[in-house]
């Protein structure tokens, strides 16, 4: 009985503190509110599920031990660390280039291009992808509550379905409000704010320290 007790008080404090990093907003909420947005709920669906493949693979890399030995190597995680900051920086700049009326460039996926799907799902992935905190994240985390590989790995996968869930809430009901948040106005709006959010989140990974 009291192993059965401990392993549910295990498992609720998991899904709780699971569901408070998932819920705070960040480059990941960020990417899916512009992409659903602009493309609509196929956009951000598929933003979420590049998220969720992501998140999959940093939990397979932390199971395996791959992700600890990323952080114990200086150089790989500090060229990570800049990959990351610097395409955060790039999709900032291309939204903040669409809210003052400039014609966006293809790189980071702005404008028509951003309606489909694939390049909303690359999107997701690289950012979650090149995003060394998550290299930090998982380790830390999901050791607390496993110690094999298996359990490892399906802790890190439940993680990345909470993900996943509250991402396709948020492409929803972005869609759902298409109309009204496409009205040029608002569309400005939204881009500026979602470009200032992923410049900062980008000047700010590229200048943590470790």
């Amino acid at each position: 009985m009291v192993p059965v007790l401990l392993l549910v008080t295990h498992l609720a404090a998991f899904f709780g503190v699971a569901a408070l990093v998932i819920v705070t907003p960040g480059q990941d909420t960020a990417l899916t509110i512009r992409n659903s947005l602009l493309g609509g709920r196929l956009s951000g669906l598929s933003t979420a599920v590049g998220v969720c493949v992501g998140q999959c693979a940093w939990a397979l890399a932390t199971s395996a031990g791959l992700a600890a030995l990323l952080v114990a190597s200086e150089p790989a995680f500090v060229a990570l660390r800049l990959f990351g900051a610097a395409y955060l920086v790039l999709l900032g700049v291309q939204a903040l280039r669409a809210a003052i009326g400039r014609r966006p460039s293809r790189i980071s996926g702005s404008g028509p291009r951003s309606a489909r799907p694939a390049v909303a799902f690359r999107q997701g992935l690289v950012s979650n992808l090149g995003n060394p905190k998550m290299a930090v994240f998982f380790p830390s985390l999901l050791p607390q509550f496993a110690h094999s590989f298996a359990p490892l790995l399906a802790l890190g996968l439940v993680f990345a379905a909470m993900t996943l869930l509250w991402l396709s809430a948020y492409a929803l009901v972005v869609a759902r409000a298409g109309d009204l948040l496409r009205r040029p106005r608002i569309r400005r709006a939204v881009d500026a704010v979602v470009g200032v959010v992923l410049v900062a989140c980008g000047v700010r990974l590229g200048s943590e320290a470790r």
